[in-house]
């Protein structure tokens, strides 16, 4: 299995260039499709349309999500076809890594002239820390990437 930092580097190279193949006019359904189909080219583990459990504290499930892509069921990856990124798929992201318990995320924007992907990475806070949830969100790592 490959490090996490080579995964990302090869889902956002890969990203890339449907970006420049495709540009900016697509539904996110065939950039979802499009970026599963090069990843599985590469000999990588690609699930489509992942459901999500979302369970409340006592073990009731409350929801489902379904991410877009689970890669290498490490790394969730979300894609948008925005022309902008808003706080609302940030957001999302972040929910989903919490949910699935994962550390690693992408988000990426098909929808803008200029590629823009963010990288998230999701923490658990150690037993007994003061700073409770509120530290849990240490997307510190949010790598942002604009192309022209």
């Amino acid at each position: 299995m490959k490090g996490i930092t080579e995964l990302c580097d090869q889902v956002r190279q890969t990203a890339y260039d449907i970006h420049v193949y495709l540009g900016h006019g697509h539904l996110e359904k065939v950039h979802e499709n499009a970026l599963a189909h090069r990843l599985r080219k590469l000999g990588l583990d690609v699930k489509q349309q992942h459901p999500i459990k979302v369970y409340d504290e006592d073990g009731t499930l409350i929801g489902d999500y379904l991410a877009d892509l689970l890669v290498e069921n490490e790394l969730i990856v979300a894609l948008k076809t925005a022309q902008l990124l808003a706080n609302e798929h940030e957001a999302q992201v972040l929910g989903y890594l919490k949910s699935a318990r994962l550390v690693h995320g992408l988000l990426i924007n098909f929808g803008s002239y200029k590629f823009e992907i963010r990288k998230f990475a999701w923490s658990q806070p150690a037993k007994g820390d003061p700073a409770g949830s509120f530290r849990l969100l240490i997307s510190a790592f949010f790598a942002f990437l604009a192309v022209k």
